[in-house]
């Protein structure tokens, strides 16, 4: 399997699971996984994974979640951003630190959706963002081993 399959069949297992239907109690804690995927290769290949692929993922999750076109474009294209810019310094991390630092980027994406979602008079209770930022920050160390075994394996660069 080539590098550039991987990678798509990764964000294709994350859709997969942000889309997988949870009781409520669970929904509101369920990891960002298209996020720590996007996260993850901006990390490892910054010069294949970007800012565009951010955008393209974001429209992706706009349609499928039929939320307004470009509000989760916009926020994976920042954290997109920020992960490629910070990728060098996040690297030599111990994980527990990227673990913060993906919680502090996971709070930055809730901040941006909720300014687009009050702009558009529907913001939602801040426990809805704040959460899936806990989870995926406590997720980040299981789904960052996996990955890289799963890059290595496949010699991705």
């Amino acid at each position: 399997m080539q590098g550039g399959n991987v990678i798509l069949l990764s964000f294709i297992v994350a859709f997969i699971l942000s889309m997988i239907p949870l009781p409520q109690i669970l929904q509101t804690v369920r990891p960002e996984f298209v996020t720590i995927v996007l996260i993850y290769w901006c990390i490892a290949i910054p010069n294949r994974v970007g800012v565009g692929i951010g955008w393209i993922v974001g429209l992706v999750v706009d349609v499928s979640t039929d939320a307004l076109l470009g509000q989760h474009a916009l926020t994976l294209a920042l954290i997109a951003y920020l992960a490629i810019k910070l990728h060098q310094r996040i690297r030599i991390f111990p994980i527990w630190q990227q673990a913060l630092t993906i919680l502090v980027l996971m709070m930055f994406q809730g901040t941006i959706t909720l300014w687009i979602k009050g702009m558009l008079g529907d913001a939602p209770a801040l426990s809805v963002f704040i959460l899936p930022a806990f989870s995926t920050a406590l997720f980040w160390p299981v789904a960052y081993l996996l990955m890289r075994q799963i890059r290595r394996y496949y010699q991705i660069n």
